[in-house]
């Protein structure tokens, strides 16, 4: 088994978000690196000072096919760990054979995987909002605080902004809905473990649970882990340890 891994970040983050779980992996014996999106590179404060118009027109296509080349440049098939989109961009890098094993945390749903919470589409109609053509998506402090770190206070909320966010292109989530987020749910794939946070805004627990369902014609190994008093920043919240612990340990017994 591979002794790499490799991180994919999910939307208004970039690779900065996963130094913390790069530095435990290296702790823990692991060679790690974590890539950005295209248009995503740099200082998080630099990227929301100057957005790149041409940000607004990326779609998920483009960052999968940016994580495959990178992978096919590697020596061999690594581990992954993603969040988010990041989570759905590796169930779609294993569906594809890019992944040795792998962990998706908080994965964005897969064409045809579907929820009626409300607190879903609060969160999520402005990534997607149709009035809004191709302009990029400017994160805000208070909707940062909504989606992504509801069990914590404002203050510490509006710190990780500063530290962490950057804005973001409508067309990944929305071309998500279409075949670029299909994913082949009874083909046979390598180890892949789904993680989910009891108190996401962004991507309720109950919608994780219909997605690793969907999984369960598969001959491949498919698990699913359930953290309790994790919002959607799970890997970055107080706590982000366990779960990146937990992921570590569940790639050692794939």
């Amino acid at each position: 088994m591979s002794k790499h891994i490799l991180f994919v970040h999910g939307m208004y983050m970039n690779a900065k978000s996963w130094q913390p779980w790069i530095d435990r992996a290296q702790e823990q014996g692991y060679s790690a690196e974590a890539l950005s999106w295209p248009f995503h590179e740099g200082e998080p404060v630099e990227l929301r000072a100057h957005v790149n118009p041409a940000l607004g027109l990326l779609k998920f296509k483009q960052v999968v096919d940016h994580y495959k080349r990178h992978i096919d440049s590697l020596a061999e098939r690594p581990l992954l760990v993603g969040h988010s989109i990041g989570g759905l961009v590796v169930q779609k890098l294993v569906n594809d054979g890019y992944a040795a094993a792998a962990v998706s945390i908080t994965p964005a749903p897969p064409q045809g995987v579907i929820t009626l919470n409300p607190t879903f589409f609060k969160a999520n109609f402005p990534h997607i909002n149709p009035f809004a053509g191709n302009k990029p998506v400017i994160m805000t402090k208070s909707r940062f605080h909504y989606t992504f770190c509801n069990v914590q206070s404002r203050v510490s909320s509006d710190a990780d902004f500063e530290s962490y966010v950057v804005h973001e292109s409508r067309n990944i989530p929305r071309t998500t809905l279409t075949t670029q987020g299909r994913i082949s749910f009874k083909k046979a794939h390598v180890p892949l473990l789904l993680i989910a946070a009891d108190s996401d805004h962004l991507i309720p627990l109950t919608l994780v649970r219909k997605n690793f369902r969907a999984y369960r014609k598969s001959t491949g190994r498919t698990e699913l882990q359930e953290f309790t008093n994790r919002s959607h920043f799970i890997c970055n919240q107080n706590g982000w340890e366990e779960v990146a612990d937990a992921s570590f340990a569940w790639l050692k017994s794939a």
